[in-house]
């Protein structure tokens, strides 16, 4: 089983998370910032990841630290379970559409992080989360992961399902790259023989 556990404790926060790749979707998530909970509990529960994650911080100066810094121990964590990446599919993409919502996520676990973000938001929070906090979680998961992820809202209205479609899609996308290739189970799928190195 491919699992890790990471703790992380800085000024501002302290984060402990916990992930099984090879999971059925549970999750325990409790970091302080209600709608940040339920975008990771719908990435944990379509991407087939188990994770526990507690999370606390500064949240009387704002939620960015908190929201930056859970990006950077899941995508620690999801690093470290793939170990070397032998057997990875590797590259996985998924449309995922929310009523009038319609997100892609293409990703590639390429050891070179990097983030295209195409998403726009009509109102500057979501309950009380700032919503240009969103591409600072997902920019702080690719970072810590090492993966090239694009993410683009190719249209929407509703700012909800702008960006749980958002978070639904990084999970299906996940969810296949991960993805052990029984053809290819003992090689790293990449012709340099490793993945990571510019």
């Amino acid at each position: 089983m491919r699992k890790s556990e990471i703790t992380r404790e800085t000024r501002e926060t302290k984060i402990e998370a916990r992930v099984n790749l090879d999971g059925t979707g549970d999750f325990d998530i409790r970091t302080g910032i209600g709608f940040l909970d339920h975008m990771l509990e719908q990435l944990a529960r379509h991407s087939l990841i188990d994770l526990f994650l507690r999370a606390s911080g500064d949240l009387h100066v704002d939620f960015h630290h908190t929201v930056e810094d859970t990006g950077i121990v899941l995508g620690q964590a999801v690093a470290q379970a793939m170990g070397d990446k032998k057997g990875i599919t590797r590259y996985g993409n998924a449309y995922v559409p929310m009523d009038e919502t319609l997100t892609r996520v293409a990703l590639d676990i390429s050891g070179r992080p990097y983030l295209i973000w195409h998403v726009k938001f009509s109102r500057p929070k979501l309950g009380d989360m700032d919503t240009e906090l969103f591409r600072e979680w997902f920019q702080a998961f690719s970072q810590a992961s090492g993966v090239t992820l694009h993410v683009e809202n190719l249209y929407g209205q509703n700012n909800h399902h702008i960006v749980e479609s958002c978070y639904k899609a990084l999970a299906r996308a996940l969810r296949a790259a991960l993805t052990i290739d029984p053809r290819m189970a003992k090689e790293i799928p990449s012709t340099k023989g490793l993945l990571g190195d510019v």
